[in-house]
């Protein structure tokens, strides 16, 4: 298996742009909200065309030419967004979360206790990431890696999560909901990167995870 940042022979590197190919300040990232329509658009391509390579093929197929064909940009447009395979992919994650973040307002979570309804929270997550297998273990294998720009993904998906807790245990002190939501946080993470790993099954992530929300949330109830 490739490292998380390794290119196909024929792909080149980012120090093998031209220095105006790259986008400046790559260790801080590309903000959206500084971006034109069109850049915009062009950047929704490239995470809409990792999520494709990625479902069918897993990590190894999110390729940065195959992207860029896929997208239907050049290979440098996509250097100037992200500086790596696994920013990319982060990117994708944080907006899968954002997605799921959404559908949980239109849909309340479940259940006739702060316990329950944050594991029917949890539970369709996984859920949504069992059905895309491949997908997942991508999107996660990306949010492990030590790329600084996968590092600031992981902080946004962290930070969907913990929007989705905070209407459930909005009784509780707030320094509480923080640390129960982010111990949480801190048990579907390292889960999930067991499944990711083949050590565990989406069985075992379900009941690590609702083991995790008995114990935390119970005893506020």
């Amino acid at each position: 298996m490739q490292p998380p940042d390794e290119l196909r022979p024929d792909e080149p590197r980012p120090d093998e742009l031209r220095p105006d190919d790259v986008r400046p300040d790559e260790d801080e990232g590309v903000d959206p909200a500084t971006l034109t329509p069109d850049q915009l658009g062009r950047r929704q391509r490239l995470i809409d065309a990792a999520f494709e390579l990625g479902a069918a093929g897993g990590y190894e197929a999110v390729q940065m030419r195959d992207v860029a064909i896929t997208a239907n940009v050049a290979l440098a447009t996509i250097y100037r967004n992200f500086s790596s395979k696994d920013e990319l992919l982060a990117a994708a994650m944080t907006e899968w979360t954002d997605r799921l973040r959404d559908r949980v307002v239109q849909r309340p979570p479940k259940g006739d206790s702060p316990a329950e309804q944050m594991i029917d929270v949890l539970n369709r997550a996984c859920a949504a990431m069992q059905r895309q297998p491949k997908l997942s273990a991508a999107l996660i294998r990306a949010l492990s890696s030590p790329d600084a720009g996968a590092v600031g993904g992981g902080s946004s998906v962290r930070r969907s999560i913990v929007s989705m807790g905070e209407g459930i245990l909005s009784q509780l002190d707030q320094q509480v909901r923080v640390d129960i939501l982010a111990v949480l946080g801190h048990v579907w993470y390292s889960s999930l990167i067991s499944w990711a790993n083949g050590r565990s099954s989406f069985e075992r992530v379900n009941e690590e995870l609702e083991r995790a929300c008995h114990v935390l949330i119970d005893p506020y109830d």
